[in-house]
């Protein structure tokens, strides 16, 4: 198979009631864990990748694993440039073979963030690739991005219908109180916010910071219109604690084929329940 459009799979989602599950991936163990538990539970997915993660894994390490776990699963899969901001590197990945971009211009002044948007929209759709963007901002901590609780801010829902009109972007990543992270305390999440986004848009609306939000909360955000739903923290923190565990019981261990195999173990068991909390088992 390929590495498709996210857009393919968020528009059957919104139309059948679920989401689709975005899983940040890092190496060779994260994409085959992903690909695996997808399979195994005939579940939609997309791998995010940051620029912090393709600097690592390198462009075309990535873009080829990806493909390969595709062709080898059968299945088709969204790779996806997750809080992008760079037109020139955006246009290097999308020839490399992505497929799915997130241009994020949060950060700007709204007339800013909307022709940088355009700017990538037009360049993306040029090659029927799928573009998010985001309106508001999330505080926490993405990788190397950073936004403290004085500089976040939450989707207006008026000005995202006038986002939406002038970018024709395909999805909007809202801001109603989820945070990149972990959380100090149970999330709140404006419900009543994201119902009159609903109302005033007509497009997939995506959930960052999702790793921690308990099950219902997430489930109501998905009634409400959420169809993607972003997993970063919760995946590292059980791959990372696994693999020290392992070294505390065989302190010796040298072979990562070893040390490796409990922390793509316990990222699968998230893997699968994230997937069974977004309702897109069974959904290819």
């Amino acid at each position: 198979m390929y590495l498709i459009p996210s857009n393919e799979m968020l528009n059957k989602a919104r139309s059948q009631g679920y989401a689709v599950p975005a899983f940040n991936v890092h190496n060779l163990e994260t994409v085959q864990i992903v690909a695996e538990t997808a399979a195994e539970m005939s579940s939609p997915v997309i791998m995010a990748g940051t620029p912090g993660t393709f600097s690592y894994a390198g462009i075309d390490y990535l873009v080829s694993i990806c493909k390969s776990a595709a062709k080898l699963h059968n299945l088709p899969f969204a790779l996806h440039l997750d809080h992008h901001e760079v037109v020139p590197d955006i246009e290097t990945k999308i020839k490399a073979g992505v497929r799915s971009v997130m241009i994020d211009g949060s950060h700007l002044p709204f007339s800013e963030n909307i022709a940088l948007v355009s700017k990538v929209t037009t360049l993306c759709h040029r090659y029927n690739i799928s573009v998010e963007a985001e309106l508001g901002r999330l505080g926490g901590q993405e990788d190397d991005l950073v936004v403290d609780a004085e500089n976040s801010f939450f989707t207006d829902p008026d000005v995202a219908a006038e986002f939406i009109a002038k970018t024709g972007v395909d999805s909007l990543a809202v801001a109603i109180g989820s945070a990149h992270g972990l959380y100090h305390g149970e999330p709140k999440l404006d419900f009543q916010r994201l119902a009159q986004i609903q109302r005033r848009v007509d497009i997939p609306l995506v959930l960052h910071g999702a790793s921690g939000i308990p099950e219902a909360m997430v489930k109501r955000a998905i009634e409400l219109g959420i169809c993607k739903v972003n997993v970063a923290t919760e995946l590292k923190i059980a791959f990372a604690d696994a693999v020290k565990k392992y070294f505390a019981q065989f302190p010796e261990a040298n072979d990562p084929r070893q040390y490796m195999t409990p922390g793509k173990s316990a990222m699968k068991q998230i893997i699968a329940e994230k997937i069974r909390i977004c309702g897109s088992a069974g959904k290819l």
